[in-house]
């Protein structure tokens, strides 16, 4: 089901493989899966016969892993959850849509992205030139007036020295998790030589340099909020992400998530409902076996209301 020659994360290559977006809810202390969403390749939606063997319902129509997330984290609105900002890796991060989808829901996010990204550091929002006497008055600034827009990269090795500040965001096991990073505003530069206006707004461009490496090793950009931005604040939500790392892990060597071999639309989604109930029921008996834990997940132990003997 949904099996097709893909990118697998997990493998970090393209392999036949079986793709599911989810949505996490995480803290310092702990974290879940919310919710599932099966990618489906075009192959799978657009031949009848095989989406009538696996018993696809006949409203399921094409939708990208951007689109998957979004649906997701609609859901999780609607069910009236606190809005956390939002983590992804580079896949969702490198979508200039997908950002743009987070702000419109007035969302709080630190997405990774690659190295690639075109950037200006300095507002683009410049004023229009005067047009000549003759043709419609022009709308935008010409490509000449705009700011030279750099890659990430390119962008990071002309930061000065001043720039970079080590930090220190949590305590690991082998001792403090550490590395030196810059935080600097940048407004993505998405389509500007196809002459494309989306509206350009800032971004807080966040990179991890450790002083032992030869080039930067990470990039996000980050939208967490109005007033001056804190760098270890950002670090801390950036490198958040390990958590669902760890989800993964468990979810599949403890659990048996990569174990579903079915065939069948409504069986795959029995699946991760199963094994994502029991890994909700795993972190609360360990939550509860903690002393002063931030949430009373104690057992109501009143006498019911009625009985019989």
């Amino acid at each position: 089901m949904g099996v097709a020659r893909q990118y697998c994360g997990a493998l970090g290559k393209v392999a036949n493989c079986q793709v599911a977006v989810t949505l996490h809810w995480t803290s310092p202390e702990a974290s879940c899966p919310l919710g599932w969403r099966l990618y489906l390749p075009r192959q799978w939606i657009e031949d009848p016969e095989r989406a009538q063997k696996v018993k696809l319902p006949p409203e399921i129509g094409y939708k990208s892993k951007p689109e998957l997330a979004l649906e997701l984290i609609d859901q999780a609105l609607n069910w009236g959850l606190e809005p956390l900002p939002l983590v992804a890796d580079s896949f969702y991060g490198n979508d200039f849509g997908f950002r743009e989808q987070l702000r419109r829901r007035q969302l709080r996010y630190a997405v990774q992205v690659e190295p690639t990204t075109v950037v200006w550091d300095s507002d683009p929002n410049v004023a229009v030139a005067p047009s000549g006497k003759r043709g419609r008055p022009r709308k935008y600034p010409r490509l000449e007036d705009l700011p030279k827009a750099k890659d990430l990269a390119s962008l990071a090795k002309d930061l000065p020295a001043s720039a970079w500040r080590e930090v220190s965001w949590r305590q690991g096991s082998r001792g403090p998790q550490q590395s030196r990073f810059a935080l600097l505003k940048v407004w993505a530069a998405h389509g500007w030589l196809a002459q494309k206006h989306p509206e350009r707004v800032p971004e807080w461009l966040l990179i991890e340099w450790p002083k032992e490496a030869q080039k930067p090793v990470r990039y996000w950009l980050a939208q967490l909020g109005p007033g001056t931005p804190r760098l270890l604040q950002y670090v801390k939500i950036a490198r958040s992400r390990w958590r669902i790392e760890l989800d993964y892990r468990e979810l599949k060597d403890e659990l048996g998530l990569d174990h579903f071999e079915g065939r069948h639309w409504l069986g795959w989604n029995h699946h991760v409902t199963l094994v994502t109930i029991a890994y909700a029921f795993l972190r609360a008996e360990q939550a509860r076996r903690k002393k002063n834990f931030w949430c009373d997940l104690t057992s109501d132990t009143s006498e019911p209301p009625g009985g019989l003997d």
